[in-house]
């Protein structure tokens, strides 16, 4: 392939922001903060700053050996722009450096116990409970590294820019001949002739090209062993003392490979998640909070998406997308119903269960059990069909409970959203 298609799929790809989770996943990815994905680095022999963490000035002991020319003091918390950031007293900054080793414990003291707020944390933003000092090293250039499962060519893709430390969208739209993609064969792995064209690529020179070509080689490693679907370096840095360093990193991992990797995904930050989306995704439900008034509970992602459209479409607006999937039990339903009724926006609740796999009469009797246990007191609108259809109306019918039933989609739209007024 040329360097000119290559750059043509480079900027395909990133234009499809595979490191982004969009709102219409059925998944609920693992987050990780960032001294967790250094650890990582750190024991696959990936090169990284040498870094300590607090929880305040009780654990002062852990910098006793930690001797460096300069400190970058940083917040842990699950979002970007903590540079800029300001806490809730008062305070300026989510990092800071400084050469005074005896300015470290007030800064940390400055920083946990208190809610850290940035352009994407919620408006009273996040706290912080842990900070991590490292090792604040001079960077000569930066550039950026990726590795990605990507479905088009059915395996791992290296994607690598000189132009790192940047949004590298912006770099794939604007300079694609910046961009180089490098299929990786899902068998051999990446050779090390691949990680040297790369690490050229990225304008090392001298050793550092066998250094950067390295990197790469690990990253990969670490790519395989621990399930990833994407590891991104951003910056891969260049020091003024001749090292290649991964600076920044970003991991994502597939959420199937979660009985593998039990030491990683118990690592899981939820502090800045919906407890809601929690709770859901301890009964294999998936969960996300809208800002509506109609909880919405549907058995497929597409369904729940043609769902929220056409209470839209009615004149009424969703309050949640609740997926309970395709082997759903009558525990769940009512564990959906407690979830649903928790959110005291809910002023309707609109079912809308197609069976295929799933048993509507297994749906009607959690509905029924869920509406009698909680005490339903919201409107409920329910439309099923599919497998055992008949079953599951006449179940609802003789429930004595007051449901009100629709023929198809839009007729219950309009009625969730009439049961409001």
């Amino acid at each position: 392939m040329t360097s000119v298609a290559l750059s043509k799929v480079s900027a395909k790809l990133l234009s499809r922001k595979p490191f982004l989770q969009t709102v219409t996943q059925s998944v609920r990815h693992l987050n990780l903060l960032e001294y967790q994905s250094k650890k990582l680095l750190a024991e696959s022999g990936v090169a990284i700053q040498a870094f300590r963490v607090l929880e305040g000035k009780k654990d002062e002991s852990v910098l006793k050996d930690f001797n460096v020319n300069e400190y970058v003091i940083k917040a842990q918390i699950l979002a970007g722009g903590r540079g800029k950031g300001h806490f809730d007293n008062g305070f300026k900054g989510g990092v800071h450096i400084t050469k005074d080793r005896s300015q470290v414990i007030p800064l940390v003291e400055k920083m946990v116990g208190h809610r850290l707020i940035t352009k994407q944390t919620p408006k009273d933003g996040i706290l912080v409970k842990k900070v991590m000092v490292a090792d604040s090293i001079n960077i000569v250039r930066e550039t950026y590294v990726s590795i990605v499962m990507d479905r088009e060519h059915n395996g791992p893709v290296l994607i690598a820019s000189p132009a790192g430390g940047m949004d590298i969208e912006a770099v794939a739209e604007e300079t694609p001949e910046k961009i180089k993609t490098v299929p990786v064969s899902i068998t051999n792995g990446i050779t090390y002739a691949q990680a040297e064209e790369v690490a050229r690529f990225l304008e090392f020179k001298g050793d550092l090209v066998q250094k950067a070509a390295s990197e790469i080689e690990k990253l990969y490693q670490l790519f395989v062993k621990v399930d990833a679907t994407q590891i991104e370096i951003n910056p891969l840095a260049e020091t003024d003392d001749g090292r290649v360093i991964s600076v920044d990193a970003k991991l994502n991992f597939d959420d199937n490979a979660q009985f593998r990797q039990k030491d990683i995904f118990a690592m899981d930050v939820q502090e800045d998640t919906d407890p809601k989306e929690i709770e859901a995704h301890k009964y294999n439900l998936n969960y996300i909070a809208m800002e509506g008034n109609i909880g919405c509970l549907v058995n497929g992602a597409g369904l729940a998406m043609a769902t929220m459209d056409i209470i839209k479409l009615n004149g009424g607006s969703p309050a949640n997308f609740l997926d309970v999937g395709g082997n759903v039990k009558e525990d769940q339903v009512l564990k959906a119903f407690q979830i649903l009724t928790s959110d005291t926006n809910v002023k309707a609740i609109l079912v809308n269960v197609f069976g295929g796999i799933v048993n509507c009469a297994t749906i009607a009797n959690g509905i029924v059990n869920a509406t009698k246990q909680i005490g339903l007191k919201v409107p409920l609108v329910v439309r099923l069909e599919g497998t055992n259809v008949n079953a599951a109306k006449k179940i609802l019918q003789e429930s004595g409970l007051k449901i009100e039933s629709a023929h198809d989609l839009d007729e219950a739209a309009k009625k969730a959203v009439k049961a409001l007024n």
